[in-house]
């Protein structure tokens, strides 16, 4: 039964593979790989040495500790290699795999042999990796039973393509028709059939929507129910895309197995819901908060999935600019006082605040958390999930952290007035207080608190500094080009007062980005410093947000236009990226 139409329709007809490319530099008589870096200036004998001892703790590639390290590039790694192993590089961002290859090696040998099958030429299977050794070829060849020849590729090329193309979702239609066949033969229509047995063909189309959200990157899955179908889409780097379209009928039986994961009411399908999972997939260690709401089709699920085991960034890690990095360092340096992160939905906000709390975590101080729910587990530091129907809020949460003598507070998000009172209440009385709060950007983060009810000198004595932010979408190096700008692009772009004689860039999609021409997101920062001037107009003119806005411009703050610009200027993103995400600004 075709029932089914899948993600993998326009990869399955692989093109003709590329040329190879021949190697710069070959043969170097078996020399060891560190002895070749060193030889070649990339690395040091210190960070050699310290590599080896990594090396020997771990049993890690010794490529792999050294990028971890950020002592060698992707690209240098794999020219030291092709060299020392006498292979060829390939370029994945212009070569697809063939069918026919993915066909001959199962994904389990693929993963752990760490190889990526391209084609068969003349009877001799083509596969990629990116830590070959002298054995590799022979492994393999004894486990396909058929020749093998190596070639290297670039690491983080090689896991792309090892999610897109061994896809989870590949062998999801014979669930969904198995689903469908077992109602048909049984004569039944209860369509939560299944959802309890782990076995169940609905299980297993569950399972793999989300071991594929996690290959993908994705932060969201959004399961839509529409006329004449249910949709799966990924929201991938802050952009939404359909990953698969499953019959209309496998709505309920799909929502009602995600239910019973985040404990649901399985029955209730017209008032909207809110549910957790904790489960571990593909080896990650996930919180997946789970929202349902009855459409006139049926019902939407959105899944925000948490992955646990992905360590917190640093605050040098964000990529704010140096003069945003200095003020923001200085203002979570003092000993009181509130530090505010605001922005919309998805801008990053509490990855910035758990940056913060690992610049200043420290023995000496007690620092303590309520969130909801916790996204990041931190050793040494005390951290508190809100549960409603236990009476732990922000609000009676924050209340009992008070008691528990804190030095640092972090309030995952200020809702209401009550959270925003005592908040402020501790940052006023020797707490320093780091927090969340919806809004544009950072002056209007000031209004919000007003708009809560706080009066404005408890908002100007306590609020040391409010970071404005966003996340746009990196353009994939793999395809980025120059390009003109489109008569509404230039609009915009002149209505910023964005500069006209710097090269602007735009993307074409290739094998690395997947087809969508970015690759992963860069942080948009504007950080606003309260001071007393802002803080004086603020209590005594209580000017509006636009007059506020234009005297924090005088007092130096760059803005999320100007940090914008510069992005585009560098050519990390387009102007097409500016537009969708910071439009109005």
């Amino acid at each position: 039964m075709a029932r089914f139409r899948g993600r993998r329709d326009d990869v399955v007809d692989a093109p003709e593979p590329a040329p190879v490319p021949t190697v710069v530099r070959r043969a170097s008589g078996g020399t060891p790989l560190g002895d070749l870096l060193i030889e070649d200036g990339l690395i040091t004998r210190e960070m050699l040495d310290s590599a080896l001892e990594t090396q020997e703790a771990t049993g890690e590639p010794l490529g792999l500790v050294l990028l971890r390290a950020g002592h060698l590039t992707d690209a240098d790694l794999l020219g030291i290699l092709a060299r020392q192993q006498e292979l060829s590089e390939v370029d994945l961002r212009h070569v697809r795999p063939e069918a026919e290859a993915l066909a001959l090696v199962p994904e389990s040998i693929a993963r752990g042999q760490g190889v990526l099958p391209l084609w068969v030429e003349d009877g001799i299977l083509v596969v990629v990796t990116a830590d070959p050794h002298p054995g590799l070829a022979q492994n393999l060849t004894e486990l396909l039973s058929m020749p093998v020849k190596v070639h290297v590729a670039s690491r983080a090329d090689i896991d792309r393509m090892m999610a897109s193309h061994y896809d989870a979702l590949t062998g999801i239609g014979p669930q969904v028709d198995a689903y469908l066949s077992t109602r048909i033969e049984a004569g039944i229509q209860d369509d939560l059939m299944g959802v309890h047995t782990d076995d169940a063909p609905v299980v297993k189309v569950v399972d793999m929507i989300l071991s594929q959200a996690v290959r993908d990157r994705a932060s969201d899955v959004h399961l839509e129910s529409r006329s004449d179908a249910f949709l799966v889409r990924f929201r991938i780097d802050g952009a939404l895309r359909d990953v698969s379209k499953l019959p209309s009928s496998m709505a309920a039986p799909v929502a009602g197995r995600l239910k019973v994961m985040a404990g649901m009411n399985i029955v209730e399908r017209r008032r909207p819901q809110d549910g957790q999972i904790g489960s571990t997939v593909d080896g990650r260690d996930l919180d997946i908060r789970v929202s349902s709401v009855g459409t006139v089709w049926g019902e939407k699920l959105v899944l925000r999935l948490l992955d646990r085991s992905k360590p917190a960034m640093r605050l040098s890690e964000l990529g704010m600019s140096p003069i945003a990095h200095k003020r923001f360092a200085e203002a979570i340096a003092t000993p009181f006082g509130m530090v505010v992160c605001a922005g919309p939905t998805g801008a990053g906000k509490t990855t910035t605040l758990y940056a913060s709390l690992r610049e200043i975590d420290a023995v000496e101080r007690s620092i303590t958390t309520i969130e909801d729910p916790v996204e990041y587990m931190f050793p040494g530091i005390t951290q508190i999930s809100i549960n409603e129907p236990a009476g732990v809020t922000f609000a009676t949460g924050l209340r009992a952290i008070l008691r528990q003598d804190p030095d640092v507070i972090l309030v995952g998000e200020i809702r209401d007035h009550e959270t925003a009172r005592i908040a402020i209440q501790a940052a006023l009385t020797g707490h320093l207080v780091f927090s969340s709060l919806h809004a544009t950007d950072s002056v209007s983060a000031l209004y919000r608190f007003i708009d809560m009810g706080v009066e404005p000198f408890l908002v100007a004595s306590s609020v040391r500094a409010i970071v404005g932010q966003r996340l746009v979408r990196r353009l994939c190096t793999g395809c980025s080009r120059d390009y003109t700008l489109s008569p509404e692009e230039a609009e915009f772009w002149k209505r910023i007062d964005g500069p006209t004689d710097i090269d602007f860039r735009t993307s074409d999609g290739c094998n690395r980005c997947n087809g969508s021409g970015y690759l992963e997101r860069v942080g948009i920062y504007e950080v606003l410093d309260v001071d007393e001037d802002i803080s004086q107009r603020l209590v005594h003119d209580r000017p509006s947000a636009e007059v506020m806005r234009a005297l924090a411009i005088k007092n130096g703050l760059i803005t999320l236009r100007d940090e914008s610009i510069d992005l585009v200027r560098d050519g990390k993103t387009s102007v097409f990226e500016v537009m969708r995400t910071i439009h109005t600004i």
